[in-house]
């Protein structure tokens, strides 16, 4: 039931008392701050916290609440509205530019995701597995005839998924080291200045790629969104090169994380580790447990354009709203000891690729990578472990994609 209380009284009492700011680092790889509101430490599932400039936003961390807002067309997700509350200052200083797909509400990105949709099926996800595998064998072969000791995100996590989106789109993979560079830049700045320089960077990159299809066509997701798009006139130049962009940015850099995440995550799960050993029809469920368990993709941005009531709070129209996907995946009303990693869990009904229109396009690649990788991984290095103590990994900040900067390992 709402709060039947003024607004002005609820608007001034929640602001005067927002103390926690967001976003925090973690203080462990895979588990989320300590210091956000958490439902299963007995706090409300929407409140309220304060950003970098010292706005207050809702956040929401109930499980149900979550879904139920993600669905509802009263939340958009437009980087142009004025309102839209950006998490970092670097991101807040490069409001001016478009954001397709992600920063797009329908019908617009109706029409962009039905572009992409039929290159991000399960079929699809189905049809590409023999040529992951054939990329993670390769690639473990090279560390296997190396030998230890290995830096895996360079050696294995971050090169999978980007041999496989440059696969998919037709993007050269001989160009990764700088749209790898620029996509670190993008995701991390630190500066505006930087996020501004790596846009454009990749933009006059595509630019010249597309140019260059346009004369001499191949058989990437990008040769046919020319074919069928570009030159049908349905999009125009730019707007294909945002897509392209957005594309290959995500499509690499999510899963990166995910298989060195996942992979610290298991060794210091060891008992977890031996269930993903089995491998078998037990690997999906456990994918999908370690999706929930990190969350990587953490601070989903909104910005409220009507009224809504919501776990007993009133989002007035103009409130930023954040979700935590983290601590929403730890609520323990909709998962028992949600702490504990528990790959049998099987559980598909987290927020790990959001929900809603918005849901990850690309989800059913990424789950078909993790579910080749991992296995593969610690079939093939039975004896891997940590090069260092645990405590000394370097793993990224809180206010960018959850993940490591290096994992080195031995075996």
């Amino acid at each position: 039931m709402t709060e039947t209380v003024t607004e002005t009284a609820t608007e001034k009492t929640a602001t005067e008392t927002a103390t926690v700011s967001f976003p925090q680092d973690r203080t462990c790889p895979y588990h989320p701050p300590t210091g956000y509101p958490s439902t299963s430490r007995g706090q409300r599932s929407v409140s309220r916290v304060r950003l970098f400039d010292g706005r207050t936003v809702w956040l929401v961390t109930g499980h149900a609440e979550a879904r139920a807002l993600l669905v509802d067309p009263r939340l958009s997700s437009d980087r142009e509205n004025p309102a839209f509350p950006f998490f970092a200052r670097r991101l807040a200083a490069t409001t001016q530019r478009r954001v397709e797909l992600l920063g797009l509400d329908d019908p617009e990105h109706n029409v962009q995701r039905r572009m992409l949709i039929p290159s991000f099926t399960v079929r699809r996800a189905a049809a590409l597995r023999p040529g992951i595998q054939e990329v993670v064998d390769r690639l473990l072969d090279a560390m296997v005839a190396q030998g230890p000791p290995a830096e895996l995100v360079e050696a294995f996590a971050l090169p999978v998924p980007s041999m496989v989106i440059c696969a998919l789109l037709g993007v050269p993979y001989t160009d990764h080291e700088f749209f790898e560079a620029q996509s670190r830049k993008l995701l991390r700045g630190p500066a505006g200045s930087d996020v501004e320089a790596a846009r454009d960077a990749l933009s006059a990159y595509f630019r010249v790629l597309i140019e260059r299809k346009r004369r001499d066509p191949g058989e990437g997701l990008l040769d046919e969104l020319i074919a069928k798009q570009l030159e049908t006139g349905a999009v125009d130049l730019e707007e294909l090169v945002r897509l392209a962009q957005i594309l290959l940015v995500a499509g690499h850099e999510t899963t990166a994380n995910m298989i060195s995440l996942g992979t610290l995550t298991l060794l210091q799960h060891p008992d977890q580790l031996a269930r993903m050993r089995d491998g078998g029809d037990g690997v999906p469920a456990a994918v999908e447990e370690l999706l929930r368990f990190l969350s990587i993709a953490d601070g989903l941005s909104r910005v409220a354009v009507e009224d809504i009531e919501v776990g007993g709070v009133t989002l007035r129209a103009g409130d930023g709203v954040l979700l935590s996907t983290a601590v929403i995946n730890r609520d323990e009303a909709a998962y028992p000891l949600p702490d504990e990693l528990d790959l049998g869990r099987g559980a598909r009904n987290h927020v790990a690729f959001g929900f809603g229109i918005h849901q990850c396009l690309g989800q059913n690649l990424a789950r078909a990578e993790l579910e080749i990788a991992l296995p593969a991984l610690f079939a093939r290095l039975p004896g891997l472990r940590l090069a260092v103590p645990a405590e000394e990994v370097p793993f990224k900040p809180g206010d960018t994609v959850q993940g490591l900067i290096e994992l080195p390992v031995t075996w």
